[in-house]
């Protein structure tokens, strides 16, 4: 199986920019901003676009070690590329970015177009305060006024959307691109798997280009976990705890309560206390910068006031199931018992994923029709939860008109994500919870979700029935 997957949205974008560089004579240089989290493609895409766009170009990857480091393999990068000026880099490495940028420009074709990629962008504004303001005096300066598309590559999700804010020098002069993984219909089509073990591989694999290849076309989920379990350095198992290592670098607090929460924690003081007791500002500090990394999602009931009740999840499956079945046991791997930890896996996995499918189903609900849905046609919608203090009320699906305090809310709806058929036992249950959530109308809709259907009466109730192909058809 190849190791890319085609992106073509994000291809017909580059496309796009690349077709105003060549066919703009005023001011004809662009610039976009492309994020995405770490292993989910985005240099393979630019070096895939780059190798078809057939122009001078140079791909230069920031280290993070330092700004001397950095400059020496950029002139590097620069001096070995395509450029047409590349010899004037040859030399000792220019001793600042202005002089670096200076060069550059000077290196680029005169009369033709060319691209610019300077990849993990967050690490060299983060080494040198004053790298945004020269990048943006060049670009004004010289780059807009040449057939150039410079390209900056960022796994950093708040630091890439933070250098297009309004009071950042390079505000307003860049598109931004976000590289998302692989949706859950992308991943059935890549591994050519039928919905419901899709969604189960998406479960497992984040949508992470390298993990989806590795787990095979045709394969389930048992042989996957199987085989990678038995390779120490399978991408299953390394990509999470390289992520991790770069993205919180010696914050040994951030990472013990992310932990926390993949062990399934999720309130404030449930959180703190898995992770060592940690409380009050430290351990608030920890939840912001997790957050702000985009790595948790705080959510809180959806209902018609607001709920001071906050929850924590991790955003990414892969990682959920990584911190919750694979980071903990990584030595018992090493030593050659995957078994055990495979086995682990198959007791927990149905409880696991039941919980872990529900923002996965969430979004798919949001892709929905109206119509589809039973809900008023000229209203936005939101997918959300809903929850009491004490627990005794816990709704799957909430659907309302905005989140988190609506002002209307639609109906209600279940998720049952295991071998057996939604019955008639659980249409009671979700028709109680209908009374329950505040502002729901005793007609208002119920959705059943199933990943192994419905009985007769559960259909034969109006119900909007919900399964695994209809599910992954809102990702197409």
């Amino acid at each position: 199986m190849s190791g890319y997957v085609e992106r073509q949205r994000q291809t017909a974008e580059l496309q796009h920019l690349f077709a105003q560089v060549t066919g703009t004579t005023d001011r004809p240089g662009r610039a976009v901003l492309i994020r995405g989290r770490r292993r989910v493609g985005k240099s393979r895409l630019v070096e895939e676009f780059v190798e078809s766009a057939g122009v001078p170009s140079v791909f230069f990857t920031a280290s993070g070690r330092s700004i001397r480091d950095d400059l020496s393999a950029f002139a590097e990068d620069v001096a070995t590329s395509t450029l047409p000026g590349a010899d004037l880099f040859a030399g000792d490495p220019p001793s600042s970015w202005d002089n670096a940028l200076r060069l550059l420009i000077a290196a680029l074709p005169a009369d033709g177009p060319s691209i610019v990629v300077l990849d993990e962008l967050p690490y060299v504004t983060s080494a040198d305060d004053g790298f945004e303001g020269v990048l943006q005096r060049h670009f004004d300066r010289e780059l807009s006024r040449r057939p150039v598309l410079l390209i900056g590559i960022g796994s950093d999700l708040a630091m890439m959307e933070a250098l297009n804010d309004y009071d950042r020098p390079f505000h307003q002069r860049a598109t931004e691109m976000v590289v998302p993984p692989l949706s859950p219909s992308e991943v059935g089509r890549m591994l050519s798997l039928e919905a419901g073990d899709a969604l189960d591989a998406y479960l497992v694999t984040g949508g992470f280009p390298l993990i989806c290849r590795d787990w095979g076309k045709g394969n389930d989920l048992w042989s996957f976990l199987e085989s990678a379990l038995t390779h120490a350095t399978s991408s299953l198992l390394v990509s999470a705890e390289r992520s991790l290592a770069a993205e919180f670098p010696g914050d040994v607090q951030a990472r013990r309560v992310l932990e926390a929460i993949g062990q399934g924690q999720r309130r404030f003081g449930e959180i703190g206390s898995k992770a060592g007791e940690i409380k009050g500002t430290p351990l608030t500090r920890s939840l912001g910068l997790l957050r702000a990394k985009r790595v948790v999602t705080a959510e809180r009931p959806l209902a018609l006031k607001m709920s001071a009740d906050t929850r924590y999840r991790i955003d990414d499956p892969y990682l959920l199931f990584w911190l919750r079945f694979l980071g903990p046991h990584l030595a018992e791997i090493e030593r050659g018992r995957g078994d055990r930890v495979l086995q682990r896996i198959r007791d927990e996995w149905t409880r696991w994923r039941g919980r872990a499918i529900e923002p996965v189903i969430r979004e798919s609900i949001a892709r929905m029709s109206h119509e589809d849905l039973q809900v008023p046609v000229d209203v936005s919608m939101a997918v959300g939860g809903f929850w009491n203090r004490t627990n005794t009320v816990e709704v799957d699906l909430v659907l309302a008109d905005k989140e988190p305090v609506a002002k209307s809310i639609f109906g209600v709806g279940s998720v049952k994500w295991t071998t057996k058929p939604f019955g008639a036992k659980e249409l009671g249950e979700l028709i109680t919870h209908r009374s329950q959530v505040p502002g729901v109308f005793d007609d208002g809709t119920l959705v059943v979700v199933s990943r192994s259907g419905v009985d007769d009466r559960v259909r034969a109730s109006g119900a909007v029935v919900l399964g695994p192909d209809e599910l992954l058809a809102q990702w197409k």
